[in-house]
């Protein structure tokens, strides 16, 4: 199974592309994470934030395939590590790849969170698009830890 995050966002500064590539080393080849960059659409005037959203959200859909879609999003279902890892294991068991969206600056237009099969609540605070793919690199790798009983993760 592959895991992908799948970001609406421009480059990222170096800080986070080297923790982000951290933990997705630490991964089994057979549970991989991948990052995929999503060109945001341009703010320019008469493009409305709906709009902005739509084409957004298009691009996710078309990177994503026939994934199993989670979309981050501060009102979804907010879960432990180890809720985290019990989920995870339950992914291993569909026989599809995941992906996972973050928004880009205007967020997640509604159609795709309606599409998707779990909307993941990382946090009830906004967080910006670098803390977020950091968070979710090593809360993935995290997870693995814990179906693995690795030490990494301590109760």
């Amino acid at each position: 199974m592959k895991l992908r995050i799948i970001s609406v966002g421009h480059k990222m500064p170096g800080w986070v592309e080297t923790a982000c590539a951290d933990f997705t080393k630490r991964m089994p080849r057979e549970l991989s994470v991948e990052i995929i960059d999503i060109k945001p659409e341009k703010r320019a005037a008469g493009n409305s934030t709906e709009n902005i959203q739509l084409i957004e959200a298009k691009r996710i859909l078309e990177a994503a395939g026939r994934d199993y879609l989670i979309a981050c999003d501060e009102r979804g279902q907010e879960v432990t590590t180890l809720q985290l890892a019990d989920k995870m294991k339950t992914w291993q068991t569909l026989g599809r790849d995941v992906s996972i969206v973050i928004g880009g600056a205007d967020g997640i237009h509604s159609s795709l969170k309606q599409q998707a099969d779990w909307l993941w609540g990382l946090s009830k605070l906004t967080l910006p698009h670098a803390f977020v793919r950091v968070l979710l690199t090593e809360q993935l790798y995290r997870a693995h830890s814990v179906i693995q009983n690795h030490p990494y993760h301590r109760e």
